[in-house]
């Protein structure tokens, strides 16, 4: 009966499902609601797990299944082990509506056949206008930050966590992003992990290191994925924290481990989207150095650790996206870096645009520079914003829904808006629980309506 369900849920919803012999994953890139001013990335994602060489035929339909609607076809021979990704690019320009993507895929013994949903806005502009979805940070990294949100963190169950997830999807954020899957306040260069042993402490129970983060939910990775799937949101794994900035080769070896133990663990999920690497970065790809051969050193490991990085995670999760969410600052300084780097970067969510350094580019600079360097790699830009302000003590606090608004429409070619964070900014007033201040429930109604008063501007 469980299998059954499991089958009917990916056929609804997609998902990555190892059935007859193979491996088989859809990933729409930009999942969820897009306007008809970007195009749809759609990626088919095979695995041969078995011990013989398989012959697969592959068919990618729009809506129906039928001559007429086919988008791709093709066949692929698979060693043992050996995957293959298929990667489809198509114009929304003339999808307005509720779209459908049908994979197919045969082998000699069976048909086996997912299908995800995507809908397609007419509009003058690449942006919704909307928060599409939201970081959710397990335990926030500083106390000093997280002053107003960890007690509550901390006391979370599982259920809370289902909870949680559901209020997001109420706001239509339905990409979650979790922060982080271990803690570990370590920065790149200020440690000794390659000699002393990794000693950060995992949010879930993994079988690479023992030590726990202090919290009551027993796998709040787990819940966030099982309500994630029964609301058809999508969710990113972020796999770290190793250390803050940190893309060495000690780095690179361990977020290997962790994003196949992460992957192994969870990937029966459909919900299970892509993974999210943890330590972010400085727009300049130099970890904050200042010397300048340390800086380029900086840079040429962040280049090596993503393509080291995707290609890994090609070999068992081809069609998964990884993204990267370095600040907006400094990029200048790294303009020969990006167009390399975002060949193994499928998405860039950079964030900061609003307080820009002074002597830097100004925000929008800064981001028709992005968009160059994504147009010409085939990589996808995202907009990470900032819903919080620090107060008088750099602790993080809601910003006003008037600041929200105003960076959130600042920018119109983002091809999707994350938010950092709802839990701690957006409060549902009906849950059994608050993360933060009572100003939060507040911000939650008035987002709310807004996203209300949009939804009735695209629908007259």
């Amino acid at each position: 009966m469980d299998r059954i369900f499991l089958i009917f849920l990916l056929y609804m919803f997609g998902g990555t499902f190892a059935l007859f012999g193979q491996s088989v994953g859809l990933t729409l890139i930009r999942p969820t609601t897009i306007t008809n001013q970007v195009n749809l990335d759609i990626r088919a994602g095979l695995v041969n797990n078995e011990n013989t060489v398989q012959k697969i035929d592959i068919s990618i339909y729009l809506n129906e299944k039928d001559e007429l609607s086919l988008l791709y076809h093709s066949q692929v021979t698979l060693a043992p082990g050996q995957s293959h990704l298929v990667n489809k690019i198509i114009s929304t320009k003339d999808k307005v509506g509720n779209n459908k993507i049908i994979l197919v895929t045969t082998t000699d013994k069976e048909t086996f056949e997912t299908s995800k949903n995507i809908e397609v806005l007419d509009s003058p502009i690449r942006s919704t206008q909307t928060i599409d979805g939201t970081w959710s940070s397990l335990y926030i990294y500083s106390e000093t930050e997280g002053k107003y949100w960890n007690p509550d963190l901390r006391k979370m169950t599982d259920s809370n966590w289902r909870e949680l997830v559901h209020s997001m999807n109420k706001l239509d954020m339905n990409i979650v992003v979790i922060q982080e899957s271990f803690r570990n306040e370590e920065y790149v260069g200020k440690h000794n992990i390659e000699q002393e042993g990794y000693q950060g402490k995992a949010f879930y129970s993994s079988e690479l290191y023992p030590g726990r983060m202090p919290i009551t939910a027993k796998d709040p990775i787990e819940n966030i994925l099982t309500q994630a799937d029964q609301d058809s949101m999508y969710v990113f794994l972020g796999v770290g924290m190793y250390a803050w900035f940190d893309y060495t080769e000690g780095s690179l070896k361990w977020h290997k481990k962790a994003a196949k133990e992460l992957w192994e663990k969870y990937h029966h999920h459909p919900s299970f989207y892509g993974f999210y690497i943890s330590e972010e970065g400085v727009g300049s790809l130099d970890s904050w150095e200042t010397d300048p051969a340390k800086k380029l050193l900086r840079q040429q490991e962040v280049v090596h650790f993503f393509a080291e990085f995707k290609q890994y995670c090609s070999e068992f999760a081809p069609d998964k996206p990884i993204m990267f969410a370095p600040n907006a600052w400094g990029i200048t300084e790294a303009c020969d870096k990006y167009p390399i780097l975002l060949k193994n970067v499928d998405i860039i969510c950079p964030f900061a645009f609003a307080r820009m350094p002074k002597n830097d580019l100004a925000g929008a600079e800064a981001v028709k520079l992005f968009q160059k360097w994504c147009d010409e790699a085939g990589s996808h830009l995202w907009l990470d914003l900032e819903v919080f302000n620090f107060d008088e003590n750099y602790s993080l606090c809601p910003k006003t829904i008037e600041n929200i608004k105003q960076d959130m429409l600042a920018y119109s070619n983002f091809e999707k808006i994350l938010c950092f964070q709802l839990p701690g900014i957006f409060n549902d007033p009906s849950m059994s629980f608050r993360i933060g201040q009572e100003s939060t429930l507040t911000r939650f109604m008035e987002y709310l309506q807004y996203l209300k008063q949009v939804k009735k501007q695209r629908n007259m």
